[in-house]
């Protein structure tokens, strides 16, 4: 009697937890090389913290983080043990670092700066762009008590450097100063600043009138809403933002600190990074951490996708009840990036595989001569892979072809009479694996724009 045949079991797929093809993570790998070498250039040491923190932590510095965060615990936990709710997974870096410096801080040297690169995870809704789990990477510098302005110049400067070394298009830091807002809120009797700055956060997204109507909704004056419209409309790529908001007639001290911190920012920025820096006073941040300058970052061109890479000032995230450690940072949302990058076919990898090299097989019993050879490249850097079957060369030359890898090493069968075959021009020569040098342009495989 024939046994039944097993059923096939369907596979689905988690949105907002994004997996890439191996040509995709040669993409991603390349953008994290860049970040992490320009990131050490500029003197930013690595570190890795903890996945999960306290929930009261992250409710307490995330504004409306309560709604992303994903709660963590034992499947197998003990009755009586500590809730679930008790641990969470982090939604960005930087509440984290904060507590990385409360809690090493008699063990790093201030002013400190580090670099970080990890997955984060928030529970909203999967949309495009949009993720549960992605990855980001981080710069921030913290001080004692004080942090000097000049950092607060310095976080566009390093990501302008990384964006003119990868192949996308222009991207284009816009800069703004929540004392800027503020103060102009301030000046105008509005007494709401957090409120009214989030309804601003929402004018891409929206558009003024809609803005508009929310903030008489929220109790502004139509006078009111129009001028904190007026300050929202205010974009230049020099400093002539500080004359503009003059002209406007709002006057109060902390709206004098802000233009003046945000003009430092901005000739540092055309000294340094011609093009790369905007000031844009519509720019807030819906974290309510940030107190000084602030920044998020778009592609020219895909405007509507939103910013890619975002930061800002914050004076008091890290404290231990004593000591504040005030610091500045700036963030890569690297998978959100990708995503525009892969769906839009803006990039790509030359192959499949880090392989430059097949080595063939001619038949099994000669294999051994074949990983020899491998082995040989190997020494010398060249990364290969050996044929997996003893198929005929044209099946060899195929899967060659599938993966993108631009040479097929053909052993002889006497020492000295091995051959090396281009198989995209079609030209074969003698070579020997201890000396045969790779064209340094296929040494690796390359990331480059296709449009």
């Amino acid at each position: 009697m024939s046994q039944p045949k097993p059923r096939a079991t369907k596979v689905t797929p988690l949105s907002g937890f994004p997996e890439y093809l191996p040509e995709q993570r040669i993409v991603e790998q390349h953008f994290l090389d860049v970040i992490r070498r320009t990131f050490e250039l500029h003197g930013f040491p690595s570190i890795e913290t903890r996945a999960v923190e306290p929930v009261e932590r992250l409710l307490g510095k995330g504004g409306d983080a309560d709604k992303e965060i994903y709660g963590v615990s034992r499947l197998a936990a003990d009755p009586g043990e500590r809730s679930d709710a008790e641990l969470g997974l982090h939604f960005d870096l930087t509440v984290p670092f904060a507590r990385y410096v409360v809690e090493h801080a008699g063990r790093l040297s201030f002013p400190f700066r580090r670099h970080q690169i990890q997955k984060v995870w928030r529970g909203e809704r999967p949309q495009e762009g949009r993720f549960r789990e992605f990855t980001q990477c981080d710069i921030d510098v913290v001080d004692v008590g004080e942090l000097a302005p000049h950092f607060e110049a310095e976080m566009p400067l390093v990501m302008a450097e990384i964006f003119s070394k990868l192949p996308i298009g222009q991207m284009v830091i816009q800069v703004n100063n929540r004392k800027i807002p503020e103060g102009f809120y301030r000046g105008l009797g509005i007494e709401d600043v957090a409120g009214t700055l989030r309804v601003v956060d929402k004018l891409d997204k929206i558009g003024p009138a809609k803005v508009s109507a929310l903030l008489v909704e929220a109790g502004l004056a139509p006078e009111q809403a129009n001028q904190v419209l007026a300050l929202a409309m205010i974009r230049t790529e020099d400093t002539s933002f500080v004359d503009r908001v003059r002209a406007l007639g709002v006057e109060h001290p902390t709206l004098d600190e802000g233009l003046e911190a945000l003009r430092a920012v901005i000739e540092t920025g055309m000294a340094n990074a011609p093009g790369a820096m905007v000031a844009d006073l519509k720019i807030a941040r819906g974290l309510d951490y940030y107190t000084g300058t602030v920044y998020e970052t778009q592609l020219v061109g895909f405007e509507q996708w939103g910013s890619f890479c975002s930061g800002g000032r914050y004076d008091a995230l890290a404290s231990d009840g004593r000591t504040t450690y005030p610091g500045v940072g700036i963030s890569i949302g690297l998978s959100r990036l990708l995503a525009l990058l892969f769906s839009e076919g803006l990039v790509e990898a030359t192959r499949k595989t880090p392989a430059a090299v097949l080595v063939a097989v001619n038949d099994e019993e000669s294999r051994a001569r074949s990983v020899a050879v491998a082995t040989a490249l190997r020494a010398r850097g060249i990364a290969c892979e050996v044929a997996p079957a003893a198929a005929r060369f044209g099946k060899q030359i195929r899967y060659a072809e599938r993966r993108g890898i631009p040479f097929v090493w053909f052993p002889g069968a006497d020492e000295g009479s091995d051959q090396v075959k281009d198989i995209r021009s079609g030209d074969q020569l003698d070579a020997d694996a201890t000396t045969w040098v790779c064209p340094p342009e296929d040494l690796h495989p390359r990331v480059v724009a296709t449009a």
